[in-house]
């Protein structure tokens, strides 16, 4: 997902993206676990999504408490 894309979002949004790439990694990591994963370069890709969104989401946060 590109970073542009993400800063665009709403806190709602944000949230609602979260909450999918988590249940998305859950689902590569059982796919993993069983031998079905075809890309396992997928799963890094999805935590580092998971990362930019947190940040993002951490700062929208930041920027409302300061000003």
């Amino acid at each position: 997902m590109e970073l542009k894309k993400i800063r665009e979002m709403s806190e709602a949004e944000l949230n609602a993206e979260l909450s999918k790439m988590k249940k998305d990694l859950f689902n590569l990591r059982f796919q993993h676990v069983t031998g079905q994963l075809e890309n396992p370069i997928k799963m890094r890709e999805t935590k580092r999504d998971i990362a930019r969104v947190k940040t993002i989401i951490r700062e929208k946060e930041l920027a409302k408490v300061q000003g």
